[in-house]
């Protein structure tokens, strides 16, 4: 290969490289986006919250503090947890949601995307967990836990759907909420 040829693949790669690092950069902007998107996704895969499903209603408590970052690393590393959870969540046994099946797919296309592009800037940025980024995780863990048990206690039936799709609005809401102020 001649010279002018490793120039140009070097040139390339330092192009990809500054995009990629661009689009780390301008993550809260991207994210707010993203959830308006999702939010918008989530209210056209269903309609109104079932009359019948009002009596089940129940409170997964959505641990906060995880959102509080000293650090706009640890924002991102928590939102792609929080996202790979909701995908998770909204890739399991749907067949008694009765949802809006092309929203529920661009819903879940969505998440895919933004987590891979989550885990690139999370990798780059080398981010390490430190203890109390662990126990973020671990309160995020059990806080899924508690909404896919319900799922499951309920055999995945409408009104476990509605309530945990109701939940994952309000969990998107906050995520929007801190990355405003971001």
């Amino acid at each position: 290969m001649n010279a002018f040829g490793l120039m140009q693949i070097g040139l390339i790669l330092l192009c990809t490289s500054i995009i990629s690092s661009l689009q780390c950069n301008h993550l809260p902007l991207q994210q707010r986006k993203v959830i308006e998107n999702s939010l918008r996704l989530l209210d056209k895969m269903g309609r109104k919250f079932p009359q019948q499903c009002l009596r089940e209603k129940m409170s997964f408590r959505f641990p906060t503090q995880v959102l509080r970052p000293r650090q706009k690393e640890t924002f991102i590393v928590a939102i792609e947890e929080i996202f790979q959870h909701i995908f998770y969540i909204f890739s399991k046994n749907l067949t008694l949601a009765a949802w809006d099946g092309a929203a529920l797919d661009q819903f879940q296309n969505g998440l895919y995307q933004q987590i891979e592009q989550l885990e690139a800037c999370v990798i780059k940025k080398h981010t390490h967990y430190c203890r109390s980024k662990e126990v973020g995780r671990l309160k995020l863990k059990k806080y899924f836990q508690k909404i896919d048990c319900f799922l499951e206690d309920k055999q995945h039936d409408l009104c476990s759907w509605e309530i945990s799709r109701a939940e994952m609005r309000r969990c998107l809401q906050l995520i929007d909420k801190v990355a405003r102020k971001l």
